[in-house]
């Protein structure tokens, strides 16, 4: 028996956050095992996936904030960042092997390229010249995650166990301000704070390994409708300290995830995807604590094209529909996610 799953997209990079932030919960909320495929046939599977995520606008709790609203904290006597942008694109290879109807093996291999700009602890008005930026690109955190479905004889339900590894670079100002902490660091290119190392958060990687445990279960629901519920839950297990102790733990983060498609053409196949994503705040010497947690839900529209024989294109957009949000944080409008995948 095989029911085909058609392919979504993950963000496969590490969710971004912290004071010189990227948002906590925006990223990696499209569900990646639905996308692949639940499928009892064995063979090999390699897929290319590109993802676009603009961060151009700043929210605390259910609502937007202006940069002006942000600034005048300043303004009054107190220390916070007023950020302007966090552009990332991801580009990640997948490649999984299934050696029976029962197991699944999957290896995910991201590219970061990520662009960050910030007013840093500016007042009132805000000017170009407070401004600073950064770019970001590199190996991201590798993921590898074992699937098994071999306890149902319909191979509808499975259960997952993966490890995120800390491949990508990472690092950030030590806890006294006045040095780096970690591998290969990243620094603001322009504005004040030029020279400055960028706060972990941002870099490629987060310098921790992570667990993550997860189930699914999916199953046709009339002659045209298929759907699936998943869910995903990941929390670093071991962080890097420097000689002094600084370190960096990026918050945990569930994942649940359900959706139906629609295969009365399997040639093309319209789907949508509602994606709720919780995550706690970052903790140590390198995390910003205020400001990077949060839940958000996502409504994710998407359509998957046959080309050709085991080989599928894929479109998707991810719609933001509620947010509440630690502190103040850099949320999309929306983001989006093509690629294709070839099984042989």
């Amino acid at each position: 028996m095989k029911i085909r799953y058609s392919v979504l997209v993950a963000l496969l990079a590490v969710a971004p956050s912290s004071a010189v932030l990227a948002c906590a919960t925006c990223g990696c909320s499209l569900s990646s095992d639905a996308a692949m495929g639940y499928s009892a046939s064995a063979g090999w599977m390699v897929s290319l996936e590109y993802d676009y995520l603009n961060q151009n606008q700043l929210r605390s709790g259910t609502s937007a904030v202006s940069p002006a609203q942000v600034a005048a904290i300043n303004n009054a006597g107190g220390d916070q960042e007023v950020e302007n942008d966090t552009l990332n694109r991801y580009v990640t290879l997948g490649l999984s092997y299934a050696p029976s109807a029962d197991w699944n093996f999957k290896l995910m291999v991201p590219y970061i390229a990520r662009s960050h700009s910030t007013y840093g602890s500016a007042s009132n008005p805000l000017n170009s010249g407070d401004l600073s930026g950064a770019t970001i690109s590199g190996l991201g955190d590798i993921k590898f995650i074992t699937s098994y479905q071999g306890l149902l004889p319909t191979h509808n339900l499975g259960f997952q166990l993966g490890v995120k590894l800390p491949t990508g670079d990472y690092g950030g100002p030590n806890a006294a301000g006045t040095g780096t902490v970690g591998r290969s660091p990243t620094a603001f290119a322009y504005g004040p704070a030029a020279g400055s190392p960028v706060d972990t958060s941002l870099q490629a990687g987060t310098g921790s390994t992570d667990l993550i445990v997860g189930a699914y279960y999916y199953q046709p629901v009339s002659q045209n409708f298929d759907a699936f519920v998943n869910g995903q839950f990941q929390a670093a297990v071991m962080q890097r300290l420097d000689q002094a102790g600084a370190d960096f733990r990026p918050g945990n983060l569930a994942t649940v995830s359900f959706g139906v498609r629609y295969e009365a053409n399997p040639d093309i196949v319209p789907q949508l995807q509602m994606n709720i994503t919780h995550k706690s705040a970052d903790q140590g010497a390198l995390a910003d604590t205020a400001d990077t947690a949060g839940t958000v839900a996502y409504l994710s529209p998407g359509i998957t094209v046959a080309v050709a024989n085991n080989t599928h294109l894929y479109a998707f957009v991810q719609l933001p529909v509620y947010s509440r949000l630690a502190g103040y944080q850099l949320f999309p409008r929306w983001a989006a996610s093509v690629g294709v995948t070839h099984a042989f």
